[in-house]
């Protein structure tokens, strides 16, 4: 099995790739958490970084997908994610809905049998990958930000066992992922998960010749598609016309059908919403899936 281990802060097609794969290969990469493993003590706060794109949201990668062109789709499976046994929560000066009068404070966390130790309460981790996505045809992104091209989308589902669809717009693709938590609300409410060093293992594989216009992520029961926006109602159109596109290709259904449909059998779930730390909110709007149509990303 290849390891990927060089990071990178930033999505950019002038990202020299680490590593070539090939289509059906499997990987794995191995991330610092998304401090740069920085905060090694509970002394040692966010005020003591230079929290800039040099140290925020390393990630593992890039690697250059044989016969990946623009136009066609990277399928990453999730298999597995395996964290270190101690992870980091943190908060600064403006990051959340109650950043004000919050201290600079780290907490860290034990991880034990699968389980987290927070004061005297164990509950049960569920390891996700914040960061991950393709370079982007246009200007660099750094890892802190989201955009169409993936990054740091922060969707809790991304995790074991999930399938994720990219959009490839450089020769390659360029993949690259990091900022692992071993546990994360929706909305990421101070900012930061369980953020912990990791290995995650996948596979990957080339869809050629599909449109896709934001990443998409498919469970068990559900497609989501994942997009963002300066506010919320920026990032629900970007999902429902991308999602409405997509269901509207696989029923033959009108535009107007498939909006009605969407309404009663779709979710809109909110994947970070720490503003003003990030810039955009994300989203996830999911559709269940249907047996009648079969695959929304085939």
């Amino acid at each position: 099995m290849r390891i990927i281990d060089s990071q990178v802060h930033t999505f950019s097609r002038n990202n020299k790739p680490c590593a070539t794969a090939k289509p059906g290969e499997i990987l794995r990469f191995d991330t610092l958490d998304c401090f740069s493993n920085k905060l090694t003590d509970e002394s040692i706060t966010m005020a003591d970084l230079n929290y800039g794109y040099e140290v925020a949201n390393p990630a593992a990668g890039p690697v250059y997908v044989e016969g990946a062109e623009p136009g066609d789709v990277l399928v990453v499976d999730i298999f597995d994610i395996k964290v270190a046994d101690e992870g980091t929560i943190a908060t600064d000066d403006h990051c959340g809905p109650l950043f004000e009068g919050t201290p600079y404070a780290t907490k860290k966390i034990k991880i034990e049998d699968g389980f987290a130790q927070f004061n005297d309460l164990r509950f049960p981790i569920n390891p996700m990958i914040g960061v991950i996505g393709c370079a982007p045809d246009g200007p660099d992104v750094i890892n802190g930000y989201v955009g169409n091209h993936g990054g740091n989308m922060d969707n809790k589902l991304i995790t074991k066992g999930t399938r994720l669809y990219f959009p490839v717009r450089v020769d390659g693709a360029l993949l690259q992922m990091g900022d692992v938590h071993a546990t994360m609300g929706d909305a990421e409410l101070c900012g930061t998960g369980i953020e912990i060093p990791a290995k995650i293992i996948v596979r990957i594989d080339l869809i050629k010749n599909f449109e896709l216009n934001w990443p998409v992520l498919e469970t068990k029961d559900k497609w989501y598609v994942n997009a963002c926006g300066t506010e919320y109602n920026d990032a629900l159109v970007n999902a429902s016309k991308e999602l409405q596109r997509l269901l509207m290709n696989v029923t033959g259904w009108s535009a107007l059908d498939t909006y009605m449909y969407m309404s009663v059998q779709c979710d809109v779930e909110i994947n970070q919403g720490c503003k003003p730390c990030s810039v955009d909110l994300i989203i996830r709007f999911g559709a269940p899936k249907m047996p009648e149509f079969g695959r929304l990303v085939r």
